[in-house]
């Protein structure tokens, strides 16, 4: 699809602020990678050769008996009763002597005895955000190479595992609600700028009780009724967000009213609506993408700020904000705070200079050289 005249030279000026353009490159990197965290991140192989079958464990469920086991439950790949299966084609012996016999298996020979040997092929990081790592010691354990690079949490999950599920959920979450507060904010400031008078101002009172709403107090209450879920926290979001663009949009709106091309347009006819959001919603786009990095940054730190509060995603889900919560009852291991600095320094500096960098290119006063 070729772009308008007009979209090129805003693309153009987005990618000489080399800043937000390198800030988008890495950031799109991050999270694509993050989008196929399963693969990246997990106590399950991604594929699996039992007596010269191919099965991905990632996308179905294997009972051990599958392996040759005695339990109707999924196999747990990292045990080395269910590794000696696989590599050894299921002998019985890996009952007995699950450790020898899988040192055999690994050669192809088992007593002398020549087997069909199988294989496993592992993600990079073996946890998944919810494993329960059998490493020693006390939790949380500090980070080390062998096993886990930025150590475990208080129940001993990895923490690089749960920073990854836990950036892809962060960022959908913010995505799914910068969107739809967006798309309400835009419609309903429109629709007050553009028609004014008692439209104006019955949405007006109408935001000033709403803007006054406690909102904790409602998350509080729906969650104790309802229980904590990722779809409950998102609509609550929604709904005490999508305010935050209104006055921006609605300034806009009431200053293009009366200018001559929209006027022009009023007597040749055009509807309400072509004129709201063809000829003065482009106009207004600046303004509304100023916005936009703070309603980001802003629904990133909601997300924390509940998880951390405890109001947030369910305890089992993959939270930065409480991995944040955890580096404050846990002062003895720093590498729980450094983590849960470093991870959102970075992500809402990414997200700021590319949002910095589309503000930029929508301005037609700004060009770069």
């Amino acid at each position: 699809m070729r772009l308008s005249p007009l979209n090129q030279r805003r693309w153009r000026n987005f990618t000489r602020n080399r800043r937000a353009y390198w800030s988008l490159i890495i950031f799109s990197v991050l999270f694509g990678l993050s989008l196929f965290a399963e693969f990246i991140a997990n106590d399950k192989p991604i594929l699996v050769s039992y007596r010269g079958e191919i099965r991905m464990p990632i996308f179905r469920f294997y009972p051990e008996t599958a392996f040759g086991g005695d339990f109707k439950t999924e196999a747990i790949y990292r045990d080395i009763e269910v590794k000696c299966l696989i590599e050894s084609g299921g002998l019985d012996a890996c009952w007995d002597d699950p450790e020898g016999i899988y040192e055999q298996a690994q050669t192809g020979v088992v007593d002398g005895e020549k087997i069909e040997k199988g294989w496993m092929i592992w993600p990079p990081v073996r946890y998944s955000f919810n494993t329960i790592s059998d490493v020693k010691g006390v939790a949380p354990a500090p980070p080390n190479w062998e096993n886990h690079l930025l150590g475990t949490d208080d129940t001993k999950r990895d923490v690089l595992a749960r920073v990854i599920y836990g950036f892809r959920l962060s960022i959908i979450f913010t995505i799914m609600v910068t969107v739809a507060t967006s798309m309400l904010g835009i419609l309903a400031g429109a629709v007050q700028g553009y028609f004014g008078g008692w439209t104006d101002l019955l949405f007006q009172r109408f935001l000033e009780i709403w803007g006054s709403t406690p909102s904790l107090y409602v998350i509080i209450i729906l969650f104790a009724i309802l229980g904590r879920s990722f779809w409950l926290l998102v609509f609550i979001t929604i709904l005490f967000g999508w305010p935050a663009l209104v006055g921006v949009v609605r300034a806009e709106f009431l200053r293009a009213r009366n200018f001559e091309y929209v006027r022009a347009a009023r007597a040749l006819g055009v509807s309400n609506r072509v004129i709201m959001f063809r000829h003065m919603l482009p106009n207004a786009m600046v303004a509304t993408v100023t916005m936009l990095p703070f309603i980001i940054t802003g629904t990133i730190g909601t997300l924390a700020s509940l998880d951390f509060l405890g109001f947030g995603l369910p305890s089992s889900a993959p939270s930065l904000g409480e991995l944040t919560l955890q580096a404050k009852q846990n002062l003895q291991a720093p590498w729980l705070g450094f983590t849960a600095f470093f991870t959102y320094a970075i992500m809402l500096s990414l997200l700021v200079f590319v949002f910095e960098g589309v503000r930029d290119a929508f301005d037609p006063r700004k060009t770069f050289q």
